[in-house]
């Protein structure tokens, strides 16, 4: 659920003030206990990643690019950990998820980037 989170809003489905389903809702639809959902928000909002609005719900927070350098490495390598742990499970190798990797950093990069579609909604 965080991950998913954290996706939409890097993808762009997701943008700064938009109003993230309520802990009810949200349990209702993944069907899962609500006290999971708000576990998920806690961590999201310690991570300044949502606003938690008490009375009001909560929403995707103004987006911090001023991680530590120490973030961004416990981040990334955590990432790139349970990466190189799924991909040696299902047998592929290195290049193939080297080139996959690429891939995809180039297509979000170029969705990100101004003037696209996704940038635009973005501002």
């Amino acid at each position: 659920m965080i991950d998913q989170i954290k996706y939409y809003i890097a993808s762009g489905t997701l943008q700064v003030g938009d109003q993230l389903p309520s802990v009810r809702d949200l349990a209702q639809r993944l069907t899962v206990n609500p006290t999971t959902v708000v576990k998920a928000y806690n961590e999201l909002q310690h991570e300044e990643i949502i606003e938690i609005r008490h009375g009001k719900g909560a929403f995707v927070a103004p987006s911090n690019t001023t991680a530590s350098e120490f973030q961004k490495d416990r981040v990334v390598r955590r990432l790139a950990r349970q990466l190189a742990v799924e991909a040696q499970q299902i047998g592929a190798d290195y290049e193939f998820v080297s080139r996959v990797f690429d891939e995809e950093w180039q297509q979000l990069s170029e969705t990100m980037r101004p003037g696209s579609r996704a940038a635009d909604r973005q501002a």
